[in-house]
């Protein structure tokens, strides 16, 4: 541990991660850009032998595993330089979330304790994840298997084999069901209730069908049992409807933007269609800063957020529609530019009322 040292810019990337900081359409761009799809379908064509024994394997379909490997790391062109215990110890030590990277840290101790290796050689990105994959130590030991078969988990070979099956590995673990999409786009009807959308809004597929939702093609929903109807830039973007496959990728990356961008690059790589709705671009963007006033306000309105980061979070989300429901807004549970101007003429009211 004599090399481990504190790495002030793991903590300046900690508190800029694009998929909370940038709005949904901005990060999706990076996510799914025409170069990374384009790459995308040639790793797919170059990998498709051992993808299709991965799948075989796991039951995880080749689209959305070459979709994490490129989204992760660019298809393994950006794997990172961040010593890996610099990195963990500066998180555990003055990071958010100080408890879990201690525990990751402890995990990478474990690994090179098992792999009799050197510290220095041990890197990867500033959150100290590491390989094709952005596996975080106490997921390499859980969940990465020896796949080509030469006595080595080895996730940071040039070679993706084991990188791409732990990949498989790890959703099939968490539930992965083949042949379910993540999700897909979805047509409100007029007059739909938004407070019935959310990740913690979860009905059959056959009774969103029943309250008017069709695809974005037009098309009926098919029954792929429980969704949710997600809402990512609110009432005025894309809406869609995510399955049980969506949440399994939660369980790889919490972010809702990693997980829909995971999913529709994968749903492009195979060929699929951009999303038809529009998104908000033009609106002005809210940053950290803003939102976490917005939160801030929230609940000294009443409406608790449970902690203020600045992220876009469930629990602001329940609050945000709670404000929303009581104050004659439409509810989709979204921090608008409008909507902290309200916060802020109400916080402005009261205390000249006060």
């Amino acid at each position: 541990m004599s090399s481990v040292e504190v790495l002030p810019s793991v903590l300046e990337r900690q508190a800029n991660q694009k998929e909370f900081a940038l709005p949904i359409w901005e990060y999706l761009g990076i996510a799914a850009s025409d170069r990374r799809i384009r790459n995308g379908r040639q790793m797919l064509r170059r990998h498709r032998d051992v993808l299709n024994r991965i799948e075989f394997a796991y039951g995880v379909e080749p689209g959305v595993i070459t979709a994490i490997w490129g989204l992760e790391t660019g298809y393994g062109e950006v794997r990172g330089e961040v010593p890996t215990l610099s990195a963990l110890a500066t998180l555990a030590f003055r990071g958010r979330r100080a408890p879990y990277f201690e525990d990751e840290l402890i995990a990478a101790l474990r690994l090179l304790q098992a792999d009799d290796g050197a510290p220095e050689k041990l890197v990867g990105s500033w959150a100290g994840a590491i390989g094709h994959g952005q596996f975080m130590p106490s997921a390499v030991i859980g969940f990465a298997v020896d796949f080509d078969g030469d006595g080595r988990r080895d996730l940071c070979a040039d070679d993706p084999t084991d990188a791409l099956a732990s990949i498989a590995n790890y959703l099939h673990d968490h539930g992965w069901k083949k042949g379910q999409p993540w999700g897909f786009e979805v047509r409100l009807p007029g007059g739909f209730d938004y407070t019935l959308s959310g990740a913690d809004q979860t009905r059959p597929s056959r009774d969103w069908a029943a309250l008017g939702v069709i695809r974005a093609d037009g098309g009926p929903i098919p029954d792929y049992g429980p969704g949710s109807i997600l809402l990512p830039a609110g009432a005025g973007g894309v809406a869609l409807l995510v399955l049980r496959n969506y949440r399994v990728i939660t369980r790889y990356n919490r972010s809702q933007a990693y997980a829909i961008g995971v999913g529709h690059l994968s749903d492009r790589i195979l060929g699929g269609p951009a999303f038809a709705g529009n998104w908000p671009a033009t609106e002005p963007v809210l940053g950290q800063h803003e939102i976490g006033e917005a939160q801030n306000l929230l609940t000294c309105a009443g409406f608790d957020t449970e902690g203020v980061d600045g992220l876009r979070g469930p629990n602001t989300t329940r609050a945000v529609r709670a404000w929303q429901q009581a104050n004659g807004a439409v509810p989709d549970g979204y921090i608008s530019t409008d909507l902290l101007a309200r916060l802020r003429a109400d916080e402005a009211n009261k205390s000249l009322d006060g």
